[in-house]
């Protein structure tokens, strides 16, 4: 027969259990103090500049697709952070790790913070890439060649016209297909910008045939003044029938906008191509080249004029006339400066 438990013994257990949560209460306390203070430890070094660092910046690139790890070894290695571990231990910590951007930037030494900061909130170093107006799309794509700062992913030339001419700013790393889109786009958003305010009774209908009009005036003048009055010009000889019988509309016919080096022959005004407006009515049946902003304004708010023909003064800039008769006279004028100038 089992006896009851003494009284006693019913204390004993009460205060063994008491003391057992009383013990695992004191360890999980200070496993939470340790916890506390090493996580309190980590940020304080984390946070904390050290002594005697250098205030010079220095460059440092994140290449595409670069992880937390090998971010924070190569940091470690260059010297900006003490140590790698504890770095990639806080950023993590405070789900940082996926905030990094691809780039170059400039980063001032300091803390493991302050390195974190500039990196995923600081912006990257930007190197320019000018497109001229007045080129093609292959021109284009081989000056990308050119750019070291840009990825060479062998992009497809893009359709003649279609990209806006400018100073781009890219960051390293950027590739060049990814370039030729934001032209693409910088291009697209001009013309829709500008399209809803164009002068009434154009000779064209679509954004496409006012961007053909444009490469033709780009590559008619180097003079920005002038664009206005030869759109207005242009406009004018298609609102009657005229052919536009522009010089830069033969060459690329024959080269696809690639400079010839010499004169054009008369064989050569003679041929009949999709692009010829000696031969043609109308307007080529693609842009010969990639307009400047400029050139896009123009055709679309031309000026109001009367001229009908140019032909080039001497300057740079062009002879503008309202009849044939004055313009054979302008004409003469500088076939008479060629000669003089050894020009044929």
């Amino acid at each position: 027969m089992t006896r009851p438990p003494i009284p006693e013994q019913k204390a004993r257990k009460k205060n063994r259990a008491l003391l057992f949560i009383i013990g695992l209460g004191g360890l999980i306390t200070l496993g939470l103090g340790a916890i506390i203070i090493g996580y309190s430890a980590l940020n304080w070094t984390y946070e904390n500049t050290p002594r005697d660092v250098s205030t010079e910046a220095v460059v440092f690139d994140v290449p595409r697709g670069s992880g937390l790890s090998s971010i924070a070894s190569r940091l470690e290695a260059d010297g900006l952070i003490a140590n790698a571990d504890i770095f990639k231990l806080v950023t993590r910590l405070r789900g940082n790790q996926a905030k990094f951007k691809a780039g170059e930037f400039s980063v001032t030494p300091g803390s493991m913070a302050s390195i974190y900061d500039q990196l995923a909130d600081g912006r990257a170093i930007l190197y320019p890439f000018t497109a001229p107006e007045g080129v093609t799309s292959a021109q284009i794509v081989r000056a990308l060649d050119g750019v070291v700062t840009l990825v060479d992913d062998n992009p497809a030339v893009p359709a003649e016209g279609t990209l806006l001419p400018e100073t781009y700013l890219t960051p390293r790393g950027m590739t060049q297909s990814a370039l030729i889109e934001k032209m693409t786009a910088a291009q697209t958003e001009l013309i829709d910008a500008l399209w809803d305010n164009r002068a009434p009774n154009l000779p064209f209908k679509t954004k496409a045939e006012a961007v053909i009009l444009a490469s033709v005036v780009e590559k008619e003048t180097g003079v920005g003044m002038e664009r206005d009055m030869v759109a207005g010009l242009f406009v004018n000889r298609l609102r009657r029938g005229m052919r536009l019988q522009s010089d830069p509309t033969i060459i690329y016919g024959i080269t696809q906008g690639e400079p010839i080096g010499r004169r054009i022959y008369q064989s050569e005004i003679d041929r009949v191509t999709d692009w010829n407006t000696y031969q043609i009515v109308g307007l080529p049946k693609t842009p010969i080249c990639n307009p400047g902003a400029q050139a896009i304004r123009a055709v679309l708010n031309p000026a109001q004029t009367e001229m009908l023909y140019f032909v080039a003064d001497g300057t740079g800039g062009h002879a503008f006339a309202k009849t044939l008769a004055e313009h054979n006279r302008n004409v003469a004028k500088w076939r008479k400066i060629q000669r003089e100038r050894g020009l044929r």
